[in-house]
C-alpha cells in the first residue's frame, strides 16, 4: 500500500509522514532530501545552476541513497549538509526544471516499488503515484503554517511573523502556477485541515483512515 501525503509549505507534510510510517510500520520515503541531495550535488559538481539540461544529466548519474533517515550521494554521507541556509536558498533549480523532477519521480517510483510506503512531497499524489491507495492533502490556514514556521526557529534570530507569512504566501503561489510539481490536491485525496490540531491528533485520524482502507 501506498500512502501520500501531500500539501503546501507548513502544513506539517514531512513530520505527520514520518510519524505516520512510523505508526503504520511502513517505509518513509522523504522527496524533499532527494531534491536537498542533488542540489548539494550541483554545488559540489559547480554545475550552473540554470542549466537543466545538464542538471537532469548530472542527476541520473548519481546514486543516491536514503536508508534509515540518513542520505548519501555517490557513497558520501550528506544528511546534515543538505540542511544548511545555502540548500535551502538554491533547492528551486532543483524543483524547478521539468527534466530534473522528471529524473527524481522515476527514482521516486523505484524506490518505493511494490512495497508499503509512506511518500510526502507536493506532487506525490498527482504525478509520482496517482494510483496510491490512500491520498492525503494536508491544509491549514497561512497563519496557522507561517507560526508553525516561525515557532521552529531560534528566539534570537527570529523574524516578525508578518514577514513569515509573506513569504509563504509568496511560496504558495510560485507553488500553485508552477509548470510542473504544481500545488493541487489530487481528485481522489482526503482533504485534511490540520488547524487546532496537535501533532499527534493528526497522525491519530491518519492511523484510523489508513487502517479503514486496509
Amino acid at each position: 500500500m501506498i500512502v501520500t501525503i501531500d500539501g503546501p509549505a507548513g502544513a506539517g507534510k514531512s513530520t505527520v509522514a514520518r510519524l505516520l510510517a512510523e505508526r503504520l510500520q511502513f517505509n518513509f520515503l522523504d522527496t524533499g532530501a532527494m531534491y536537498r541531495a542533488v542540489t548539494w550535488a550541483a554545488l559540489e559538481g559547480g554545475l550552473d545552476l540554470t542549466d537543466g539540461e545538464r542538471l537532469s544529466e548530472m542527476a541520473t548519474r548519481i546514486e543516491l541513497r536514503i536508508d534509515a533517515g540518513r542520505v548519501s550521494v555517490d557513497g558520501v554521507d550528506v544528511s546534515e549538509a543538505i540542511r544548511t541556509p545555502e540548500i535551502t536558498s538554491k533547492i528551486k533549480f532543483i524543483a524547478d526544471p521539468p527534466a530534473v523532477r522528471s529524473v527524481l519521480v522515476d527514482l521516486q517510483r523505484r524506490f518505493v516499488g511494490d512495497r508499503n510506503f509512506v511518500t510526502e512531497g507536493r506532487d506525490q499524489g498527482t504525478v509520482a503515484f496517482p494510483h496510491a491507495e490512500c491520498k492525503v492533502f494536508l491544509t491549514a490556514t497561512s497563519e496557522t503554517r507561517a507560526r508553525r514556521r516561525w515557532n521552529q526557529l531560534p528566539a534570537e534570530n527570529r523574524p516578525q511573523l508578518s514577514a513569515i507569512l509573506q513569504q509563504q504566501e509568496e511560496r504558495d503561489q510560485r507553488d500553485r502556477e508552477r509548470e510542473v510539481g504544481r500545488l493541487v490536491a489530487a481528485d481522489d485525496a482526503r482533504q485534511f485541515p490540520t488547524d487546532g490540531l496537535s501533532l499527534e491528533q493528526v497522525v491519530d485520524r491518519l492511523v484510523e483512515w489508513v487502517g479503514e482502507r486496509q
